[in-house]
């Protein structure tokens, strides 16, 4: 039994990550890179992403690399991941249905002393995926207005490397370097009175960036914990082409012309988080984060950057510690998360609220888990212009733990 679940879990996601560059379809992808992704790890989307506080005693833990000071020595760690999504777009009395697979992330981690640990991971960062046709939008400064038509792809990916470090038994420090890297391609036609604008672009980028955690138990059952990601210039190259048509005129103004374009900036982010034990079996874990998105000084033509809040809250139950009855092992999960949102259009906020549930199911005679979770969430509003998502979102994470270096009792 044991097998056919880690076959049917890894035959699953390994087909879901044929879609390498995700291919998240929101209409909200067309600024910047991209819809910024989400790739959590083990059991982290059904606590609604929070866990900054988590150690990884048993799981990879991606949103703090200070977690990997608590790694068990002689363990290795390998955790793979793929999302189902449903999306319901609204517009006005407009309404859309699309549903999506993507690839989650790859990562493995194991300890290089007994207080410290190692991980190495590979997920999206951005995903640039839409279409969207004859959308009418008003001309600024001006009554009248033209119709945008628009397709997107591609997106970032960030490739990470993370050492924790446990001082003592309270404390851990962690430290990751991560290369962002990817290309976007864009296509949109502008249509003001009989005069139609159409403009191709692929833009290439690179860009590092460090991210610096802490985590300190104040006593066996309360964690606290912060990061620290440095802001970042993501340098952008492109190549273009554009031609107008009025009139039946045809004027070709630019072809597969390279050139410079304006760097993507990764704003200063900080993030706290605590993990608290109740009874032995109850965990809570909140979490806070502020990226500072004004201070990149950046802004697009449909909409700007803003700062933005995150908060989070997830609660993890289990029976038993010790039973030999396979249903008492299983984790149960909840939680909540509401984010304000880093892109500001017409003066609205493109916010997003979801709710999350979950199972952590063992894998028996190891340390390994399948990780199932279901999230309901809306993003944006139906208000000037806006586009609201109401979408379903089915997580499943393979965590698999065995054992280095340990001689057996029996032959």
């Amino acid at each position: 039994m044991k097998n056919k679940i880690v076959f049917f879990s890894c035959f699953i996601l390994m087909s879901l990550s044929s879609f390498s560059q995700s291919i998240s379809s929101s209409p909200y992808s067309l600024y910047g890179v991209g819809s910024l992704y989400d790739s959590d790890f083990g059991s982290i989307p059904s606590i609604g992403s929070s866990g900054i506080a988590l150690p990884s005693d048993n799981f990879i833990n991606n949103l703090n690399p200070a977690s990997l000071g608590y790694m068990p020595l002689n363990h290795f760690m390998f955790d793979l991941g793929g999302k189902a999504i449903a999306t319901t777009y609204q517009s006005g009395s407009r309404s859309e249905k699309r549903n999506n697979f993507q690839f989650s992330h790859i990562a493995f981690a194991f300890p290089v002393t007994k207080k410290s640990g190692f991980s190495a991971a590979l997920r999206p960062y951005s995903s640039a995926s839409f279409k969207i046709s004859n959308l009418k939008l008003p001309i600024e400064n001006s009554q009248e207005s033209y119709y945008l038509t628009a397709a997107g792809s591609g997106g970032l990916n960030n490739f990470d490397f993370s050492y924790g470090y446990r001082l003592g038994n309270k404390l851990a420090l962690g430290l990751s370097a991560t290369w962002l890297f990817g290309n976007t391609t864009d296509e949109r036609s502008y249509l003001i009175s009989n005069s139609l604008t159409t403009i191709n672009k692929e833009t290439s980028y690179h860009g590092v960036r460090a991210t610096l955690g802490a985590q300190y138990k104040i006593d066996s059952t309360l964690t606290i914990a912060s990061t620290f990601k440095a802001p970042s210039r993501v340098r952008a190259s492109k190549v273009q082409s554009a031609e107008s048509v009025t009139g039946g005129i045809e004027t070709i103004f630019e072809y597969n012309q390279a050139s410079d374009t304006d760097d993507y900036y990764l704003p200063l982010e900080i993030g706290v988080g605590i993990s608290k034990r109740f009874k032995n079996n109850l965990n809570m874990t909140l979490d806070y984060e502020k990226s500072l998105w004004n201070d990149t000084n950046q802004s697009e033509l449909f909409g700007n950057f803003v700062n933005q809040d995150r908060f989070a809250l997830g609660f993890t139950f289990k029976a038993k510690k010790d039973t030999r009855k396979y249903w008492d092992k299983i984790q149960y999960s909840a939680g909540a998360n509401f984010d304000t949102g880093y892109l500001e259009v017409d003066g609205k906020r493109v916010n997003n609220a979801a709710l999350s549930v979950g199972l952590s199911l063992p894998i028996e005679n190891t340390f390994s888990a399948l990780n199932i979770s279901y999230s309901y969430g809306q993003k944006g509003s139906v208000s000037d212009n806006l586009i609201k998502e109401n979408y379903h979102k089915i997580s499943l994470n393979l965590s698999l733990d065995g054992i280095w270096f340990v001689k057996r009792k029996f032959e």
